[in-house]
């Protein structure tokens, strides 16, 4: 997709449909057809599906860090107990079973990367149950989601490495906002703002993996980063905007990715990875993996 920003999509849009633009524009980008680019999305969508049946909570990554706690949640949902209630509930479960599943190697789709992956699944698939949506519908949601996470491609960046997890998290959360925001029939200007609000909640989030390893605390982050797009979304639905315009937005993500320690960029030795438990872990995790 060779959108470059959110200004221009909402201007381009004013006049045409969003979904039209978006499409054109991915093929125009890898010289594909319309037909040929949906069904390449729809076989994306069909691959997180197939993540979510084939969630196993019975597997532990090879750190031994993480899973089963996917199923914890599911069990507590059911069991009615939930503050957030039910729905709610589906969404964390579903994003922590995601990012389980990418810790124990199992197959997922970046979104836009390894350690968010848990982010679109989870506001998506719930949303898709709750309001009985055909696959070609979620697949569209998909292009709008794409579309953002292309421009903060573009503009900053998305790998936890160069900007912090601000910009995986980050970016899964606004293109997760942007997505439910068109599904639930909202604007463009709704939709790029719903990106922004996300972007700004999560500004300044840094890359701290134990070991790193995209494990700990990675895979709960997914689940922060789906309720933030969730409310991200309704509030840009109910008419609340951004302040500072998208695209400054995102600027300022680099910024802050550019100006964050290096040890806070996915290096193993700040933050959560830094204190002396988190320590101790990687030096038990280190071992048990060399040893294998």
């Amino acid at each position: 997709m060779a959108i470059q920003s959110l200004a221009a999509l909402m201007e381009a849009c004013q006049t045409r449909d969003l979904f039209d633009i978006i499409l054109e524009s991915d093929c125009v980008d890898r010289s594909t057809t319309r037909e040929a680019s949906f069904e390449k999305m729809r076989h994306l969508y069909a691959a997180i599906c197939r993540a979510r049946a084939n969630y196993d909570p019975s597997l532990r990554s090879n750190s031994g860090m993480v899973g089963g706690d996917g199923a914890k949640m599911r069990e507590y949902v059911a069991a009615g107990k939930t503050i957030c209630g039910d729905y709610i509930g589906s969404v964390i479960a579903q994003a922590v079973e995601m990012g389980e599943s990418n810790a124990c190697m199992k197959c997922i789709v970046a979104a836009p990367t390894a350690g968010s992956c848990g982010v679109l699944p989870a506001v998506l698939l719930p949303y898709q149950k709750r309001e009985n949506l055909p696959d070609d519908t979620m697949v569209r949601a998909l292009y709008v989601a794409g579309a953002i996470g292309q421009v903060v491609a573009s503009k900053a960046c998305i790998a936890g490495a160069a900007g912090g997890c601000q910009a995986e998290i980050g970016t899964a959360s606004a293109m997760g906002a942007a997505a439910l925001c068109y599904l639930a029939g909202g604007s463009a200007e709704a939709i790029c703002h719903a990106a922004a609000i996300a972007i700004k909640s999560l500004l300044g989030l840094v890359c701290d993996p134990i070991a790193g390893l995209v494990e700990v605390p990675c895979v709960k982050r997914n689940a922060a980063g789906a309720m933030i797009a969730m409310s991200s979304a309704d509030m840009a639905l109910a008419g609340i905007r951004s302040a500072v315009p998208p695209d400054e937005v995102i600027l300022a993500m680099k910024e802050v990715g550019d100006k964050m320690d290096i040890s806070l960029r996915e290096t193993g030795e700040g933050g959560i990875a830094g204190t002396p438990f988190g320590q101790k872990i990687a030096e038990k995790v280190l071992t048990r993996i060399s040893k294998k």
